[in-house]
């Protein structure tokens, strides 16, 4: 900006707040972290901070992945990209203990990384070591930001899913289930666009609807492929596999209104050793509302 010499009234655009250019969805997971746990696991958690005026600032975090080291967190991150700006970003991975919260403990710091907006979204995916205190590697810890810009044209989309009858993997108890969506990309790679909670010990489980934009579930394209697989939770992080479907967005709204729309959940094991097999479950979508 040029300098505003005596008596000249200083440019109207040095007070007009940054054009936002648009918002970008970020989505973290881990490699390698550090086990700070004894008889079991980290419980990774991530926090996002923002830099402003200096200071950084928690902006949001992460749901906690109990006794895992190499997490995929299903929290998807939304921040304002600035054009022109330079938007530094930090984050945390902290082992959490549940009651006493996180980032309390330098011991419970498992690393950090640093970066900015631009950098992400410039390199849509980012691979970086993970640093303890005092520029120290946290051993081989890698953390990978994946961003996504969002589209003008993203709406989202309410979705609310059950189950029945699914196959029982626990002996003393019925099966934990939760249900994950992964949307295939051009490359086959897949990218975890939802987690639901856990419903304990039932075979029927009703899980809570949940909303996810159109470019996170199909990058706004009705015909794209999702995978849908069902799981039996396993607080240890050895989830047993149920069952899974293929599914596309424009399948699934014939949910709308009235309808439902249900698909066999399938286990490809069972298919080729059980001569009577018919499918591990069903899985139905009750509603869908955009």
């Amino acid at each position: 900006r040029s300098a505003t010499t005596m008596g000249e009234a200083p440019e109207p655009s040095s007070q007009a707040p940054l054009a936002v250019l648009s918002k970008v969805e970020l989505r973290v997971s881990c490699k390698h972290l550090l086990d700070r746990d004894t008889l079991n696991k980290s419980d990774p958690c991530v926090l996002l901070l923002m830099q402003s005026q200096g200071q950084w600032m928690e902006v949001d975090r992460s749901e906690v992945i109990k006794s895992n080291l190499n997490p995929v967190f299903a929290k998807i991150f939304t921040v304002d990209y600035y054009f022109e700006e330079v938007q530094k970003l930090r984050f945390e991975v902290y082992d959490s203990h549940g009651h006493a919260g996180v980032g309390t403990h330098d011991d419970d710091f498992l690393g950090g990384m640093e970066c900015t907006v631009g950098q992400i979204v410039a390199q849509k995916r980012v691979t970086k070591p993970l640093f303890l205190k005092y520029g120290k590697f946290a051993g081989k810890s890698t953390i990978t930001v994946i961003s996504e810009e969002i589209s003008g044209n993203n709406g989202y989309v309410e979705l609310a899913f059950r189950a029945k009858k699914l196959d029982d993997k626990d002996l003393f108890s019925k099966s934990d289930p939760f249900l994950e969506i992964y949307r295939i990309d051009d490359d086959r790679s897949e990218q975890l666009v939802y987690r639901t909670e856990v419903v304990k010990n039932n075979l029927s489980p009703i899980w809570e609807p949940f909303k996810v934009s159109l470019n996170s579930l199909c990058s706004c394209e009705e015909k794209r492929k999702l995978r849908c697989v069902v799981w039996d939770y396993d607080s240890r992080g050895k989830h047993d596999f149920i069952g899974e479907f293929f599914t596309t967005f424009e399948e699934m709204q014939k949910a709308m209104g009235e309808n439902k729309v249900q698909w066999d959940c399938m286990n490809p094991k069972y298919k080729i050793k059980k001569r009577n097999y018919k499918n591990s479950g069903v899985v139905v979508l009750l509603d869908l509302k955009v």
